[in-house]
């Protein structure tokens, strides 16, 4: 509970301080290099993790993993503090909207898409990475060590090449439409739904077009992060972005996160049963790695909901960016004019 606690404030205050640090039209590719410590941490969790805890205990993996995030901690005190929002063509400072501030996140309607797609896609991709060593096992017959090696590599290595690409391609995209990267991140989720379907409809054992199929599908994922985190950027004001990830946050964690396994792993229970049930045999590992192969389809079915959530967040993102300028544009010449007076005054 601690390190939840103390690891919860990292992303909104990394977030805000990139949107400092950089411009609007390279957020996205800061974003992505930031944001590779999730595919690149979760492929160490398979590959380092497994392999302590089966040599030297499960006790053993909190001193590797705490250690070095001791010495990070403290290496952040020695970060430089950038004034807020330097990065902007209008140069606000700490200035905010009027009103109450959650009120304010919560009425842009961008926003309110953003906050429902998060809750989707971490539903997607826990219910996806936290099932795939399971499923790897039971349904394609592979060993734990190999379960271990293919997760890796398709959510590691391929998630953090469409990391990149996302920050890459997300920044060209807002440089020719203001909704580009809301509109590039819709197309990649709904190209990822046929890919995650293919790869569920692979046999048992052709781990080969599991593997092509569900790789393409976890590149195009993992491209949803530095496009939405910097379409936020594009929608709050600097005063108000830390904030505003935290609300995001708190939906995608919440309920995305913490439901998807639960989900997931619920109905491949309820499939385990009614299989059993339906041949009267008594339950078994090949009548598990059915039910769990059946409740993987919830992957590529709310993977199509998702790209659904963007689609329309992207119809709305072009006004909220236009007004969110409108307004910083106004109060800095405000700003300049009064500058202007108490000089010649």
């Amino acid at each position: 509970m601690g390190v939840g606690v103390g690891e919860a404030s990292c992303a909104p205050a990394a977030s805000s301080l990139i949107g400092d640090l950089y411009e609007p039209h390279e957020r996205a590719r800061a974003i992505s290099i930031f944001m590779l410590g999730l595919p690149v941490g979760v492929s160490l969790s398979y590959l380092i993790g497994g392999y302590i805890a089966q040599h030297y205990g499960w006790r053993a993996v909190f001193y590797v993993a705490g250690l070095p995030g001791l010495l990070l901690a403290l290496a952040t005190f020695f970060l430089l503090e950038p004034p807020r929002g330097q990065s902007e063509v209008a140069k606000i400072g700490a200035e905010q909207r009027s009103g109450n501030p959650i009120k304010l996140l919560l009425g842009i309607p961008t926003m309110r898409w953003i906050i429902l797609s998060g809750l989707l896609h971490n539903f997607v991709m826990y219910a996806l990475t936290f099932f795939l060593p399971s499923f790897l096992v039971r349904y394609h017959q592979t060993s734990v060590q190999m379960a271990g090696l293919l997760s890796a590599l398709l959510v590691g290595t391929v998630g953090a090449l469409g990391m990149l690409a996302g920050g890459w391609i997300g920044d060209l995209g807002r440089k020719r439409w203001l909704h580009g990267r809301m509109l590039i991140s819709g197309t990649t989720v709904l190209l990822a739904a046929p890919a995650a379907f293919l790869a569920l409809l692979a046999p048992a054992g052709a781990l080969a077009a599991f593997v092509l199929f569900l790789g393409l599908a976890a590149f195009l994922l993992y491209t949803y992060y530095p496009l939405i985190y910097a379409t936020i950027h594009d929608i709050v004001e600097p005063a108000l972005r830390g904030r505003a990830m935290a609300i995001y946050f708190f939906a995608m964690y919440l309920m995305g996160a913490s439901m998807g396994p639960v989900a997931t792993g619920w109905l491949s229970d309820y499939f385990a049963r009614r299989a059993t049930h339906l041949s009267g045999l008594p339950i078994s590992e090949p009548i598990r790695a059915l039910g769990l192969h059946q409740a993987m389809y919830i992957v590529p079915a709310l993977t199509v909901v998702l790209a659904a959530v963007l689609f329309a967040g992207a119809t709305t993102a072009g006004n909220d960016i236009i007004s969110l300028q409108s307004w910083m544009k106004n109060l800095n010449a405000e700003g300049a004019e009064g500058a202007e007076g108490a000089e010649k005054s």
